[in-house]
């Protein structure tokens, strides 16, 4: 996994002179844990905007501050919902000697047969595990493959989870990650009436009085 960097500097500004510092371009963030007393800093806004987009979670992040490299995670970002900007970072920083417990994601990839060919529904049940393991271990996403799903009430469970050896599930193995369900009766009405489009209107209404008495 390729390293992120973010160079950061302390922070002494706090309260209202804090909009100040975000108008000339800067982001408040703050780094607590493991060998690190809780820490205001400032980081560059463009720089942190274009490095944590799209970043996962569980991701490690490097901040460089005062000569010091400390390995961290995510742990809140804020956003200014109006103009959708970053306006303050909560960083945890974490030991490569323990263990850390992280959210993982959860990445569904191909495509699951049963949807085609019986109108299946792919109902996506989870779509993060808790998992525990040395920083380094880490991992930002895990992948499922869908494309053996062929059957209605087909099923992935977190015991299926193909993931490495360092690390260690600790979601429930029986909770289910994806399952391919039956279509809703709805929809299954909808695909007769297409079908019977081409029927005389009076075949259609007696043929749904039939199916109505018969229930």
């Amino acid at each position: 996994m390729e390293e992120v960097v973010l160079k950061a500097t302390k922070r002494d500004v706090i309260g209202k002179h804090v909009k100040v510092m975000r108008r000339e371009g800067k982001l408040p963030a703050i780094i607590y844990g493991r060998g690190v007393e809780p820490t205001p800093i400032i980081l560059d806004l463009r720089e942190s905007t274009r490095t944590l987009v799209g970043l996962p979670k569980s991701a490690l992040v490097t901040i460089e501050l005062d000569g010091q490299r400390h390995m961290a995670l995510v742990r809140e970002k804020q956003r200014d919902y109006i103009r959708g900007t970053l306006k303050h970072i909560d960083f945890q920083a974490v030991s490569a000697k323990e263990k850390i417990r992280v959210a993982v994601g959860i990445v569904l990839q191909g495509e699951a047969p049963a949807v085609d060919t019986y109108n299946g529904i792919l109902v996506n049940s989870t779509e993060q595990v808790m998992v525990e393991c040395f920083p380094q271990d880490l991992i930002n996403e895990i992948t499922v493959d869908i494309s053996g799903l062929a059957e209605i009430g087909d099923a992935i469970y977190v015991r299926d989870l193909n993931i490495p050896p360092a690390i260690e599930l600790l979601t429930d193995l029986e909770e289910l990650v994806v399952v391919v369900t039956a279509p809703a009766a709805e929809e299954v009405e909808e695909a007769e009436e297409e079908v019977a489009e081409g029927e005389e209107p009076e075949r259609v209404e007696r043929r749904k009085e039939e199916e109505s008495e018969e229930e």
